[in-house]
C-alpha cells in the first residue's frame, strides 16, 4: 500500500520545483529591499495614464506624423549623421589604443610571475595600479568628460571624440581583462612556461579561444558610442545630437521623427555587423 501511494504521488512530485519555498523567499526579499529604492526615486508610473499627460503625450506625438522628408533635410542628416559615425569610431579606436595596452597588463593569466606560487610585490602592485586607472577611466562618464573637455578644446567633434576615448578605454579594457581571464588557461601558462612572452601568449594562446567574443563586445561598445555620440552632440560636440537639440527646442515634431529614424537605422547596422563578425568568428 505505501508503495501504491508513493507510486501514485511520483507524476506530480516530479512536476513540482523542490526549490520553490527558497525562490519564493528570495523574490520577497528583493521586493522588500526593491520597495524603499522605489519610493526614493518616486517612481510613480501611473501618472503616465493621467488624462493630462495622455493628451500632452498625443499632442507631441502628433507633431511627428508625417515626418520631415525634403532632399535638403536629409542630405543634412547624411552629412551629420556621417559625423557622428566618424565620431563614435575615431572614439572607439582611441579607446582601444589605450584599453588593450592596459588589459594585457592587467589579465592575470599572462602574468609570468603568476606562474609561481605567488605573485612578487611589485607586480601585483602594478597590477593593482592599472585596474585602478582602469576604474577611473570608466567611473566619469562621458557627458562628463566632455563638459570639462569643450572648455579646453572649445566646441566640436574634438570634444566628443576625447570623452568617448576616455570613458570607453576604462570600460573596454575591464571587460577585455575579464573576458581573456575567463577562458581556458592552460595554452597560456604553458606558453608562458616555454619562454613566450606577453604578447606572444595574448596572440596564440588567449585570443584565437576568446577572439569571437572580444569582437562582438568590440562592435557593442560602437554602437554604444553611436548612442553617445547622439548625446554628446547636445553639449556642443555636433552631429545628430545637435540637430536633435535643435529640433526639440523649437518643438518642430517631424524633424524629431527624422532624426529618430535616422538614428534607429544606425543602430540596426551596427547590430548586424555584430551579428556578422560573430558568424564569420564562430
Amino acid at each position: 500500500m505505501p508503495v501504491k501511494a508513493a507510486a501514485s504521488l511520483a507524476p506530480s512530485d516530479a512536476h513540482r520545483d523542490p526549490a520553490w519555498r527558497g525562490r519564493l523567499l528570495l523574490g520577497s526579499a528583493c521586493l522588500l529591499m526593491l520597495w524603499p529604492l522605489l519610493w526614493a526615486t518616486e517612481f510613480k508610473p501611473w501618472q503616465l495614464f493621467d488624462a493630462q499627460s495622455l493628451a500632452v503625450s498625443g499632442r507631441f506625438l502628433a507633431a511627428f506624423f508625417p515626418p520631415r522628408l525634403d532632399a535638403e533635410f536629409l542630405l543634412l542628416l547624411a552629412r551629420e549623421a556621417w559625423r557622428t559615425v566618424a565620431m563614435a569610431t575615431v572614439g572607439v579606436s582611441l579607446a582601444l589604443l589605450l584599453a588593450v595596452p592596459l588589459a594585457l597588463l592587467a589579465t592575470h593569466a599572462l602574468s609570468i610571475c603568476a606562474l609561481s606560487a605567488r605573485m612578487a610585490a611589485g607586480p601585483a602592485l602594478a597590477r593593482r595600479a592599472v585596474r585602478g586607472l582602469l576604474i577611473v577611466l570608466r567611473s566619469v562618464p562621458e557627458l562628463v568628460w566632455a563638459l570639462v573637455l569643450v572648455r579646453v578644446v572649445g566646441l566640436g567633434p574634438t570634444a566628443g571624440v576625447l570623452a568617448i576615448a576616455l570613458s570607453y578605454s576604462g570600460m573596454l579594457g575591464k571587460v577585455y581583462c575579464e573576458v581573456l581571464e575567463s577562458g581556458e588557461p592552460e595554452p597560456a601558462r604553458h606558453l608562458l612556461r616555454n619562454g613566450a612572452g606577453r604578447i606572444q601568449t595574448f596572440a596564440y594562446a588567449l585570443l584565437p579561444q576568446n577572439a569571437a567574443e572580444l569582437s562582438s563586445y568590440t562592435v557593442y561598445r560602437w554602437e554604444c558610442a553611436v548612442r553617445s555620440s547622439v548625446v554628446l552632440g547636445m553639449v556642443g560636440a555636433g552631429g545628430l545630437g545637435q540637430q536633435l537639440d535643435a529640433a526639440m527646442k523649437m518643438f518642430n515634431g517631424a524633424e524629431v521623427a527624422t532624426i529618430l529614424a535616422v538614428f534607429i537605422v544606425l543602430v540596426a547596422v551596427a547590430d548586424g555587423l555584430s551579428s556578422g563578425l560573430r558568424r564569420v568568428l564562430s
